[in-house]
């Protein structure tokens, strides 16, 4: 440790307790820490659309001084790279609470290690990695001692002010008007030019670039698969139509200022009727008509969390599906813990069940038999269990270091039969979870097996009904070699090490470029394709592999896939293939 950070530290002890001083001591140690990627950085950090929201500054006489241009400049930092992990208010939510009662006992100085060196425990290293300068640290250390502004809210008004039918559904096709195998259409998410490319599987030619809200989290499909629902960070949900000569929009609102999930109705006589949204912020999900977006219904997630039973104030929907057993939405609440049926059968007197899980839920899936949605409880270390048929918890299920597991991976295991696999943003593990209350109690709702991957940073691992493999990448994983490729197990022989495969440079990308994410098959499951995602100003690239042979079949690349991410294929995201 230089001298410099040795003064710094030296003046934090005098500013806190004993404790207090020794651990930030150790965790400005930036040798212990890799730096921390760029990409990584703006994955982590959330980007969120409030970063150029207009908000109230209301000055706190025991902050230290800030002007009117620095605390917006502080604003913009904050919910560019902070809120993703601390929250909108700074309660906390993966990353720790960051209000005036615990910042100000800090200090500007304390502070300052922090946010310049990073903590082992995942704070990164905003200053050595080069994100920001000296200035904008110490700017940021005197930020986060004011109160936290708060965003406006997003009622009916707002949302139907930006809610547009571009093709009224009286107007749109009979029957589908082109030549596509809809079926084998993927939507694949161009991350930083806010739209989506409609990919055509069978010969691989972009169909259609479609104008979309601002890195598009999610595509969700249709019950009847005519319709994509897609939503951008900036809550904006772009409604695909899909038998049109040429796909494209035909109906868009916004639902919030800042979102990532969407859905609609599965149930018998409910296809295609209803379509819900959850927002971050304002807190809250939004029920809306199938075929037109048009908002019905609003609801609050406010509340209190499933442990310590307070109040939050800003508890974010993370995920939703549609159940496939009743008229019912499963909607996950990240800070309070909470999962919720939503039952739309009369949305006048909406119905909700209220299950406790654990914080924060992220994102999950169903099992083989879609009857348990399996739901990651990231920074518990748990996965929630539930049953859509009877309405409630079937368990809460331990497993490792942060899960992430996209939407899992299910499979029948030689030994244990029916499994559902997630993998680990904080460590190498895959786990293996039972689903089989019926033919394999002893094994349900454990974890059966422990598979050891490439390393942590892990976002999704995938399979197919049809495959033998287990596909897991690492795109978050700080080594390049491991960021850069996916290891692929033998679901016949778990025992074996996993072969790996070198996915960027099939794709012809530079070294220290490009980010394997993301592992989808097309419908017929004898292929899998993977976003190769390098920034903005650099070449991505999409890679499809043999499932038989885990050769290279096809490299697509194109200057208009920018910053490919997610993408989803329309069979198997309709029918909850994974």
């Amino acid at each position: 440790m230089n001298r410099s950070t040795l003064a710094i530290a030296a003046l934090a002890g005098a500013l806190a307790a004993g404790m207090a001083f020794a651990q930030a001591k150790g965790d400005a140690k930036k040798e212990d820490r890799q730096p921390v990627t760029g990409e990584e950085l703006r994955y982590q950090a959330g980007g969120s659309p409030l970063a150029g929201v207009e908000m109230h500054q209301d000055v706190n006489p025991k902050a230290p001084a800030m002007t009117k241009a620095e605390f917006d400049k502080g604003r913009q930092i904050y919910f560019e790279r902070c809120a993703g992990c601390h929250g909108v208010l700074r309660k906390g939510a993966t990353g720790k609470p960051l209000t005036p009662d615990i910042t100000l006992q800090r200090g500007t100085e304390i502070l300052k290690v922090f946010i310049k060196y990073g903590t082992p425990a995942g704070m990164p290293n905003w200053g050595t990695s080069g994100e920001l300068n000296d200035a904008d640290v110490d700017l940021m250390a005197r930020y986060i001692q004011q109160t936290p502004p708060m965003p406006p809210e997003f009622g009916m008004a707002e949302m139907k002010a930006t809610w547009k039918v571009i093709v009224p559904p009286e107007k749109r096709p009979k029957k589908k008007m082109n030549n596509y195998n809809i079926d084998n259409i993927f939507s694949t998410t161009l991350r930083d030019t806010g739209e989506v490319a409609l990919i055509d599987g069978d010969t691989k030619k972009i169909i259609n670039i479609v104008k979309t809200g601002y890195a598009v989290h999610i595509s969700r499909v249709s019950a009847s698969g005519r319709y994509v629902y897609v939503i951008g960070r900036d809550a904006k949900i772009n409604m695909i139509d899909l038998w049109m000569e040429k796909p494209d929009n035909v109906a868009e609102i916004r639902i919030g200022l800042e979102a990532r999930s969407v859905d609609t109705s599965k149930a018998k006589g409910y296809e295609d009727k209803l379509a819900i949204a959850g927002a971050y912020w304002p807190p809250q999900y939004v029920i809306m008509k199938g075929d037109t977006l048009e908002p019905l219904k609003i609801v609050s997630t406010r509340g209190m969390t499933v442990d310590t039973q307070e109040f939050h104030p800003e508890p974010r929907v993370a995920s939703i599906v549609a159940s496939h057993f009743a008229p019912e939405f499963v909607v996950n609440v990240k800070e309070t813990g909470k999962i919720l049926m939503v039952n739309y059968k009369d949305v006048d007197n909406l119905k909700v069940t209220e299950i406790p899980a654990a914080r924060f839920l992220h994102d999950g899936g169903w099992d083989a038999s879609k009857r348990y949605f399996l739901v990651a409880a990231n920074q518990s270390n748990k996965i929630a269990v539930v049953d859509a048929k009877e309405g409630r918890r079937a368990a809460l299920v331990d497993v490792d270091k942060i899960p992430h597991p996209g939407r899992g991976a299910n499979f029948d295991h030689p030994k244990f039969g029916p499994v559902w696999a997630t993998g680990h943003l904080g460590s190498e593990k895959i786990a293996l979870i039972g689903t089989d209350p019926k033919r394999h109690k002893q094994y349900a709702w454990k974890v059966v097996q422990m598979l050891d991957g490439q390393g942590g940073g892990n976002l999704f691992i995938k399979t197919h009904p049809k495959s033998t493999n287990l596909y897991v990448d690492t795109p978050l994983n700080p080594d390049s070699k491991i960021a850069r490729s996916v290891a692929v197990f033998n679901i016949k022989d778990l025992s074996a090490k996993p072969k790996i495969l070198p996915i960027a440079d099939w794709a012809g990308i530079p070294e220290g470029q490009g980010r394997i994410v993301q592992p989808e098959y097309n419908k017929a499951g004898d292929e899998v394709w993977f976003a190769v995602w390098s920034a903005k100003d650099q070449t991505s690239a999409l890679v499809v592999v043999d499932d038989k042979t885990l050769k290279l079949k096809t490299v697509i690349k194109d200057p208009k896939l920018v910053t490919p991410t997610g993408h989803f294929n329309i069979y198997n995201t309709q029918h909850d293939v994974y």
